[in-house]
């Protein structure tokens, strides 16, 4: 199979879909690996490693967008659309519930696009997107710990504090992988941190973890809002698989916060659980509302490109590989785990929260596989 790798053009983002030890494997299994110009440079993969591993450098992206098969990290932007063609596998970050536009270019362009979001494992967790939802979780605490500095726009407050001064109260909404990582990093920096979930044997489990050090209260709209109110950093970490994100902070309840307090949405790319957020981008990572300092970048992992494409490329290659191996309908078939990533198939809406969210028929993947 023909394996393509564009370089990301989505903005600060440097991460790159395929490592040169992943085309060395796939070369060693027989494909072929283009690897578009500089893909992943600014991360200290250089065009002569990924020549040494075997891959084709490709001089434009019209040349690595010509592959059976792209890997990717990123959703496509607008001007990769049009190079697309029928039948062609993107394998990637798609997030296509809160974006009807990304959606009808791919039903459009017929391509075959499974999300690197909704492939499961046996135990129905998320193992492409638990390497960046670990990242995410943890850059979330060091992000708000910048913005509630004064020079990142917040309130002046410390994380940790400082003997004879509170520390900052930090309250995280999702106890899944995203906010336990976000509590990790908060309370090791000293934080008074309180984590809230319905998922009443996940807050068991985090208490007997972090005994006592941190603060479990069972979720809902009451409890949120009191917390907020009084809190100095707020992540939003709250993910139902394919679907778009629910919204569970209210403009009334940021209104109602300190000012100068901080909001961090990890969310954001299921369209976020704050009712105030907007996608931002590392250049502009942040804007105010009602005095609360919002930060909303919709691909937070970029920051750190090089220990998220590690992380990332590590989960990815088995399922890669086996598309390539088998084919795309052998791979999928046979296996229903992978076959639960698939999101549009020629045409077709797979993913039946897709579907729901932006009113497509849905066509289970068997079917559309048939």
């Amino acid at each position: 199979m023909r394996i393509g790798v564009p370089r990301e053009i989505k903005n600060h983002e440097y991460r790159v879909g395929v490592t040169p030890t992943m085309v060395q494997g796939f070369v060693d299994a027989g494909h072929e690996v283009i690897i578009e110009t500089n893909a992943g440079a600014k991360i200290g993969y250089s065009d002569e490693m990924y020549e040494r591993a075997g891959a084709k450098i490709a001089p434009t992206a019209k040349r690595a967008w010509e592959a059976e098969m792209i890997i990717k990290v990123k959703e496509p932007q607008d001007e990769e659309f049009a190079l697309m063609h029928p039948k062609q596998i993107l394998f990637c970050y798609l997030h296509l519930a809160p974006d009807p536009n990304q959606t009808r270019q791919l039903l459009e362009r017929g391509v075959i696009a499974i999300a690197y979001e909704t492939v499961t494992d046996k135990f129905g967790r998320l193992p492409l997107l638990t390497p960046m939802s670990e990242i995410a979780g943890r850059i979330s605490i060091q992000a708000g710990a910048y913005a509630l500095q004064i020079a990142g726009g917040g309130r002046g407050v410390l994380l940790g504090g400082v003997p004879g001064v509170l520390a900052a109260e930090v309250v995280i909404i999702g106890a899944g992988v995203v906010g336990t990582n976000a509590a990790q990093m908060a309370v090791g920096m000293g934080a008074r941190v309180t984590i809230l979930d319905q998922n009443l044997a996940r807050l068991r489990e985090l208490d007997a973890l972090y005994m006592g050090r941190i603060n479990t209260l069972y979720s809902s709209p009451q409890i949120i809002a009191k917390l907020t109110s009084h809190a100095d950093l707020v992540i939003g970490a709250v993910l139902i698989p394919g679907k778009k994100a629910p919204c569970v902070v209210t403009r009334e309840m940021i209104s109602h916060m300190q000012p100068g307090s901080v909001v961090v949405d990890v969310s954001i790319d299921q369209g976020g659980c704050f009712e105030t957020s907007r996608p931002t981008t590392h250049t502009s990572p942040t804007y105010v509302v009602d005095d609360v300092v919002h930060y909303c970048v919709t691909n937070m992992p970029g920051a750190c490109a090089r220990t998220s494409t590690q992380a990332l490329t590590n989960a990815t290659y088995p399922y890669a590989i086996k598309i390539a191996n088998d084919g795309v309908k052998k791979a999928l078939g046979e296996d229903p785990l992978l076959r639960q990533g698939l999101n549009i198939y020629c045409g077709k809406v797979t993913n039946e929260h897709v579907a729901h969210d932006l009113g497509y028929t849905y066509v289970s993947p068997e079917t559309a596989l048939k």
